[in-house]
């Protein structure tokens, strides 16, 4: 059998329309529905993807974390080489990942079907949802954070109201509860109009944020003075081969910082109309915008010692503190539109998709995707994000459990069944689908992922933090030895 094409997924037989997939007669109810069924067309070219990339690093996240980079103790080409050696591994990670949706037109959890089974893919499709819904609620929570600060800008007044302790509830002030419901409505109505509207708003999210960043910083740079202005935020501390230890812990940084989008890449990537549009916007939105947007938020942070006599490397709090208001106001909103941007295409769609896999009669994309948005206000996710040791648990700990699902989805898909799909054999209750296994699970790949993710959580809770920011590195290595090492134990399809 030949790699899959789109050509067999429209096969000849009796099919009719619904949504946006195409459903076969066949097609078992409790594997499909419009939402998950492959596309009828694939549409997104080479810039659709680049404005992915770009609303999901232009954030105040991707903001931070490119500041911080750049205060590890290493010269200003040491960090620019790790953040080059990061994002390229990145850049092919989510190349590999997107293979197989854009080649059946099918989203991640339907992929992961021809790993772990028809029905034991909703394994993965529950843990990436249910981590999706944290990272939606942090995303929202930090958004909403900008806005309390436009609200403040407007109407100092109101600090009272922003104060949890004199006005509070469950952890988060009256004005943050006020600030969190309002981003929370706004994202879900971009998300309810469907992934047309999501395209053309990332689409314009990712270049709104360049333009304010180009301004902020040349306004910066112009009142510092070009020659107080260095790449270099921090000390030199670290010189030789002591250097290459903090290297490698950035390079993991930044991968770790696009594992969750990675992981369900092919939720987007199966839009579009060739793996090639899929690649050129994956270079042009990873190896070349990350480094030019690093290289512009080090610029506009160095630029805020000598103008702001500290280094701040909180973009809304840089333009929170500008003297002119609407100018401060105009990039409170760029940035609150930017995280919208990067919540939705990271955090939204993903669970919508893996919450509509579990009951695909019951739960549309839609309804998936509000499970994930009420989810999102039940963990109070500012209780996840409100001390240092509690961020390096959080993030630690998804790690734990994205990178073994990743590991064994690549060591399946290219390893084991050679690239090689049955696309109507994912939706199929039969036990002589491809995908049955033992009643519709695959124990290898189950057992593959539980056992790495128990090893990461290990790592995470009982070494040091050196070794649990490699957490989603050493799962994603484990599973993948482990599936391809127990290859030969996966069932094959049951005969009736």
């Amino acid at each position: 059998m030949t790699e899959v094409t789109r050509a067999e997924v429209e096969l000849a037989g009796h099919s009719h329309a619904a949504g946006d997939g195409l459903i076969k007669d066949g097609y078992h109810p409790r594997l499909t529905n419009s939402d998950l069924a492959p596309l009828k067309q694939q549409s997104w070219k080479s810039y659709n993807f680049f404005a992915f990339w770009m609303s999901d690093v232009h954030s105040v996240g991707g903001y931070v974390t490119a500041g911080s980079l750049f205060a590890l103790g290493l010269a200003a080409w040491q960090v620019l080489i790790s953040l080059l050696v990061g994002i390229v591994i990145v850049y092919f990670l989510c190349n590999l990942v997107a293979r197989p949706s854009q080649a059946t037109g099918v989203p991640y959890p339907v992929v992961s079907r021809v790993t772990f089974g028809v029905l034991g893919a909703n394994v993965p499709a529950v843990i990436r949802g249910l981590i999706a819904v944290a990272w939606y609620g942090i995303q929202t929570f930090l958004a909403s954070n900008a806005l309390v600060l436009l609200v403040l800008k407007i109407d100092p007044d109101l600090a009272p109201y922003a104060d949890k302790a004199q006005h509070g509830f469950v952890g988060l002030s009256t004005i943050g509860w006020a600030a969190f419901g309002v981003m929370w409505v706004l994202q879900a109505l971009v998300f309810w109009r469907g992934m047309n509207a999501i395209r053309k708003f990332i689409d314009f999210c990712g270049p709104a944020v360049y333009v304010v960043m180009f301004a902020l910083a040349a306004y910066l740079v112009t009142e510092a003075g070009p020659s107080n202005v260095s790449l270099n935020l921090g000390n030199i501390t670290h010189h030789g081969i002591g250097a290459v230890g903090m290297m490698i812990s950035a390079i993991a940084l930044v991968v770790s910082y696009f594992s969750g989008p990675m992981l369900n890449y092919g939720d987007f990537a199966r839009y579009g109309r060739s793996m090639a549009a899929v690649k050129r916007g994956n270079f042009l939105g990873l190896p070349v915008n990350f480094l030019v947007f690093a290289v512009l938020c080090v610029v506009t942070a160095s630029a805020t010692i000598p103008v702001y006599g500290q280094l701040i490397t909180d973009p809304v709090e840089t333009v929170y503190r500008l003297d002119n208001i609407t100018v401060a106001i105009l990039g409170c909103l760029t940035f609150i539109i930017a995280t919208i941007g990067i919540n939705i295409v990271a955090n939204f769609v993903s669970p919508a998709f893996d919450f509509s896999h579990v009951s695909p009669q019951k739960i549309s994309w839609r309804t998936g995707g509000m499970i994930a948005a009420v989810g999102s206000v039940l963990i109070t996710p500012w209780n996840l994000y409100n001390s240092a040791e509690t961020i390096h648990y959080t993030l630690d700990t998804l790690g734990a459990f994205i990178g073994p699902l990743y590991g064994v989805l690549i060591a399946d898909y290219y390893l084991v069944k050679k690239q090689q799909v049955v696309v109507d054999d994912l939706f199929t209750m039969s036990p002589e689908g491809t995908y049955h296994y033992t009643k519709g699970w695959n124990p290898v790949a189950v057992a593959a992922t539980a056992v790495a993710a128990v090893i990461g959580i290990v790592i995470v809770f009982f070494t040091n933090p050196t070794a649990a920011s490699f957490s989603w590195f050493i799962g994603a290595a484990i599973s993948f030895l482990l599936y391809l090492a127990l290859k030969n134990s996966i069932p094959s399809r049951e005969t009736v």
